[in-house]
């Protein structure tokens, strides 16, 4: 009699193992953007400081599409958004900026819906 085991699917959407979809897109667009930086230093004549942008931008294209935020108690942000992607928490923050100012927020100290 067979058994059907379950098993860990998670790194089968992985490219050349390292990179999941995710972290290659956020990796090509933060060498992209590196990358425009490289050309225009290269035209100064410092391409070596434009290759160090452009891998250093690349390298936070991917923490940003694969880390998630660490689980510590020390700081505000990282109480409310422990265990989240950072590209989840950086989406959810543009969102809320760029519809905040259709908004108007209201707050009031303690008491009920009755005491207004």
């Amino acid at each position: 009699m067979a058994y059907q085991i379950p098993r860990n699917v998670k790194g089968e959407g992985r490219i050349l193992f390292i990179f999941s979809t995710k972290a290659l897109i956020t990796t090509g667009i933060g060498a992209a953007v590196g990358g425009f930086f490289w050309w225009i230093f290269g035209m100064v004549g410092l391409g070596n400081i434009g290759l160090i942008i452009l891998i250093a931008l690349a390298l936070i294209g991917y923490a940003i599409g694969t880390l998630k935020v660490p689980n510590t108690t020390a700081f505000e942000i990282t109480r409310k958004t422990s265990g989240e992607n950072i590209d989840d928490v950086i989406l959810r923050w543009l969102k809320f900026k760029f519809k905040a100012k259709k908004k108007i927020y209201v707050y009031t100290e303690g008491g009920t819906k009755d005491d207004r």
